[in-house]
């Protein structure tokens, strides 16, 4: 009974915040439901499951999402942002205040989606009705745990909350398991979540086929010997599988600009495969997209003082990489001349002309309240990407060239090229992985993901990666120009290069430590872990 409440709590509290937002947010909660009443209806699953959308996740997004994902792997340059320098300098503490932040909201999402599986598991509806429901939860619970695994290793397994309450003290359980606990959760959301997603912005088993995609491409490479140089042959053709069911049989479909993928006009588009659901609005917290407040480098933009991202800037080793046609650059950094006619509409639009900051951000910029009644100081309802369909397309081409050095394979290649053409690049009649590499830190760069790619190359070419992060030489501060009108990238040799002290580059990079106050509380954290008990046989039917 004190489970259904706390759940009915939850629920009913994230559905009222989050009247007016996007089809399936607009649920109505029935205030005459208290206790035993939850649970008896579809529509209950489905106030039950929305806030696994968004407010679960907050904290994960406010700052981490970017901070590690593209801090740490040196796409941002931000030297006076302590949420993010202490990710790009390597030198975050168990104290570090985003990292706690991210290890907290993550086991939010997994002891929220725990309370909802056991709630519509005891459910008297009938057993297909609540299958879907507990595989949308299953699919965060899945996700959430990909990410503890890629992030800190060996972490607490746990499918029921009231035995960390009355036990807080537990040991840890290793890796290799916590990437199969992730797995079977993922497997089950493949087989029993609706192949077309029953209201905007839901889930579908192509989602789940999608993120199985990524995950088993991260443990393709996890082994004893992080510089085997050899990546399991059997989750390889499990990632090129799975890719293949996501683009073959779901119902997505790559954008034709890339820009659309960040408009508000444009939410859960035919390419979001998975995408926090934000609300905006004066006096919400803890369910509106923050991220343009940190983002946005003038108040001209957001018309008011919620513009915070002058000195959060592009990296020079991030333009490096960019090819003087790529139209992806424009939609993820600001560069000299480039115009927004869709900010400050009412001045004749934004034009970037801050010669002296090389590049600001842009992806997540949307602009002001004149500009979009969706948009309020310091928040947006810009969804944030958790999974869309060009990784999707990039991870059959990695996971077809494999252990390779390239690829000719048709089908690779064509889904390469796809995204590519859509960049405005030309094609490529072969594939390596440096190719892989470079693409998919374009693709989805300012999307939080380029860290994980480092840590899962890091998986069986551990050295090859410290190599890698070494020349980047994040302790020397290229000064450097950027035109945008040209897409001309030039180092300013009238300024001397800055230095920063950065953490050594080693084998540790690769695990961030357990957050201070957790290891306090529960100093098993760095004991030894011990083997999970899985109490479900896998499922082996998907493919």
């Amino acid at each position: 009974m004190k489970t259904r409440k706390l759940i009915y709590t939850l629920a009913v509290a994230a559905v009222t915040a989050l009247s007016g937002c996007s089809d399936f947010l607009d649920i109505e909660p029935n205030d005459t439901i208290v206790g035993e009443n939850f649970y008896q209806t579809e529509s209950d699953f489905q106030a039950a499951t929305a806030p696994l959308y968004n407010k679960v996740w907050f904290d994960f997004n406010d700052k981490f999402y970017y901070a590690l994902g593209d801090g740490r792997a040196n796409n941002l340059y931000a030297p006076y942002s302590d949420y993010i320098y202490p990710f790009t300098d390597l030198t975050e503490t168990g104290l570090t205040g985003p990292l706690v932040s991210a290890w907290q909201s993550l086991y939010v999402v997994i002891q929220q989606s725990n309370l909802v599986i056991i709630g519509i598991t005891d459910s008297e509806v009938e057993e297909e009705t609540k299958q879907p429901y507990i595989a949308e939860a299953r699919f965060m619970r899945g996700t959430a745990y990909w990410y503890l695994a890629s992030l800190w290793g060996n972490v607490i397994l746990c499918e029921d909350p009231n035995k960390l309450v009355n036990n807080p003290i537990v040991n840890t359980h290793p890796v290799e398991d916590v990437f199969e606990f992730a797995m079977r959760d993922l497997e089950y959301a493949a087989k029993y979540l609706p192949e077309t997603p029953y209201q905007d912005g839901r889930l579908t088993r192509y989602s789940a086929y999608g993120m199985l995609s990524r995950i088993y491409l991260s443990f393709s490479g996890y082994s004893s010997n992080p510089n085997s140089g050899t990546r399991s042959q059997t989750y390889l053709d499990m990632a090129k599988k799975a890719a293949e069911i996501a683009i073959e049989q779901g119902p997505y479909a790559l954008m034709e600009d890339y820009a659309d993928l960040f408009m508000l006009d444009e939410q859960n588009n035919s390419e979001s495969m998975f995408a926090l659901q934000w609300v905006s609005g004066d006096n919400l917290y803890g369910v509106g997209n923050t991220q343009q407040a940190y983002f946005a480098c003038d108040s001209e933009i957001t018309g008011d003082d919620g513009a915070w991202g002058y000195w959060t800037r592009a990296s020079y080793d991030i333009l490096t990489e960019y090819d003087r046609a790529d139209l992806r650059r424009r939609e993820t950094w600001m560069g000299y001349g480039d115009h927004y006619d869709y900010i400050n509409k009412a001045g004749g639009g934004f034009t970037y002309d801050k010669t002296d900051q090389a590049c600001n951000v842009k992806k997540g910029v949307v602009g002001s309240n004149k500009d979009d009644s969706r948009i309020f100081y310091m928040n947006s309802s810009l969804n944030t990407y958790m999974l869309r369909l060009a990784e999707i397309y990039l991870i059959y081409a990695e996971a077809t060239l494999g252990n390779s050095s390239s690829t000719t394979d048709a089908t690779a290649l064509e889904y390469f090229n796809t995204v590519r053409k859509r960049a405005g690049l030309q094609e490529v009649t072969e594939i390596t992985f440096e190719d892989i590499r470079r693409e998919r830190r374009v693709e989805l760069c300012m999307e939080g993901q380029y860290w994980y790619d480092l840590v899962r190359w890091a998986y069986y070419k551990q050295q090859e990666v410290i190599n890698y992060i070494t020349a980047q030489d994040r302790g020397t501060v290229t000064p450097f120009t950027y035109d945008g009108t040209s897409n001309t990238l030039a180092i300013d040799t009238s300024r001397d290069p800055g230095t920063r002290a950065v953490g050594n580059v080693d084998s540790s990079i690769f695990l961030l430590p357990y957050p201070e106050s957790e290891v306090v509380q529960n100093p098993l954290l760095k004991a030894d872990p011990v083997a999970y008990e899985f109490a479900e046989e896998r499922i082996t039917d998907l493919f």
